[in-house]
């Protein structure tokens, strides 16, 4: 992404001009973490690290950011000779993307002096807030495919550029095989899919024509049959295999819009009937994980699923209540008592324990303790830079995603919110430095 050093809250820069005139850097630990799962979310997906991990270690203030910041009332000269200079200098532990997770449990880990740690927040929080919502929706929608295809079609509806880009990113990571987006493809080396607008069949004198003419271009292409009447424009369909005998290809029929069970029901009848059985089913238009749900519940012959708005958004759950929060500074618990808000001291590690290869339990522990389980935080970062033992490959984030959501109990990855709700307990260390860290503070 582009330099984001600007990418910041006011009170960012507010705080570090705090810090740097008060003398404060001793390291500090900000942990990342999601407060409570969204309605009808059983988990989440870790997604976005590695993008803000490029961005960190790349995170330096331009002479025109300093110039800019000079014009803001609260910026001294020492301050912005201070900030002309900032490198990230920290580490940071995370677990790796793809990795389901659960409400409290930290996700990521910056230590790092203060100023450092601090400065990043927003860009963090807006970061991997949103790709997690989007995996996670796109986690939902691929389960309710039931093995069949998924294609991103939401750039159009996405908001803005980076959500359209991003999104692509993390519906990749969740199991979504295609996207429309061109520009998402070419960065992140995604299979791009599409077929055809009405338009273009509005366009043409007839929609035989449109038809004829676009699969002269395109002869293995994909057609939209329901511009007029789908089941018409099927067999249309079936009339231009007949014209074009063994020089034939389409490789699927797009129905867009009506009762998609109906429609794809008659439309597998027809093309089987004419011999067409190798021509598959795309459906698409205002589908959801519910709606796709019903449709493979019911066996309705429909190959591949092409979601747009309601992936883009994450409409149900469009935002998450995502929190980086102080738990240490200068070797002393912090942590925040807010009503609804309370945040565990300290660093810490996760461990997911496994009973037969299926998840039972996580335990969030104290940094440095040695429980049963595997531990799902892993060092990213050292010193300010990226650690080459982690792979950033989208293949392989998308195969450690599928393993690791296979491994969770069968009723967490069903639609709705399921009991009993999976278990996330603290160690009993962690339990005594929280009530050792809540008296001190209160003294």
């Amino acid at each position: 992404m582009s330099n984001s050093a600007l990418f910041a809250d006011l009170y960012e820069f507010a705080m570090l001009r705090a810090y740097f005139e008060l003398g404060m850097d001793a390291q500090a630990t900000f942990s990342l973490f999601v407060r409570k799962l969204p309605p009808q979310r059983n988990f989440l997906i870790a997604a976005g690290l590695h993008e803000v991990l490029d961005a960190i270690e790349n995170l330096r203030f331009e002479p025109q950011q300093i110039d800019y910041l000079a014009s803001l009332e609260f910026s001294t000269k020492p301050f912005l000779d201070w900030l002309a200079g900032f490198r990230f200098s920290g580490d940071i532990y995370a677990m790796r993307e793809g990795a389901p997770f659960f409400e409290n449990e930290p996700i990521m880990e910056v230590v790092a002096p203060i100023a450092e740690a601090q400065l990043i927040e927003t860009l963090v929080l807006n970061q991997i807030g949103l790709q997690t919502m989007l995996a996670s929706k796109a986690a939902r929608v691929v389960g309710a495919a039931r093995g069949r295809s998924v294609v991103d079609f939401g750039a159009r509806r996405s908001q803005g550029l980076d959500a359209a880009m991003k999104g692509a990113r993390a519906f990749s990571i969740a199991g979504v095989g295609s996207t429309s987006n061109v520009a998402a493809g070419a960065r992140y080396g995604l299979s791009v899919a599409g077929t055809m607008a009405h338009s273009f069949v509005e366009a043409c004198a007839s929609e035989m024509d449109a038809f004829r003419s676009f699969s002269e271009v395109f002869p293995d292409t994909t057609l939209l049959v329901d511009t007029y009447d789908a089941i018409e424009g099927v067999k249309k369909v079936v009339a231009l295999a007949k014209e074009r005998g063994a020089d034939f290809n389409i490789r699927a029929v797009r129905i867009d819009s009506g009762d998609l069970d109906a429609l794809s029901r008659e439309t597998r009848r027809i093309l089987d009937a004419a011999g067409l059985n190798d021509v598959r089913i795309v459906a698409s238009g205002g589908l959801d994980e519910t709606r796709i749900d019903a449709l493979t519940s019911r066996g309705a012959p429909i190959d591949i699923f092409g979601v747009g708005t309601d992936l883009a958004v994450s409409s149900d759950a469009p935002a998450l209540d995502i929190a980086y929060k102080l738990t240490e500074y200068a070797g002393e618990g912090r942590m925040k008592l807010s009503a609804g808000k309370r945040s565990l001291p300290g660093r810490k590690q996760v461990f997911r324990e496994f009973r037969d290869g299926v998840a039972v339990r996580d335990v969030i522990a104290r940094h440095g303790e040695i429980l049963p389980g595997v531990p799902l935080l892993e060092p990213f970062m050292r010193s300010g830079r990226r650690l080459a033992t982690q792979s950033s490959d989208l293949r392989d984030i998308r195969d450690y995603a599928k393993a690791e959501l296979a491994a969770l109990p069968p009723h967490l990855r069903k639609l709705h919110a399921q009991e009993p709700r999976y278990e996330v307990a603290i160690s009993d260390a962690l339990a005594r430095y929280e009530r050792e860290t809540y008296q001190r503070l209160i003294d």
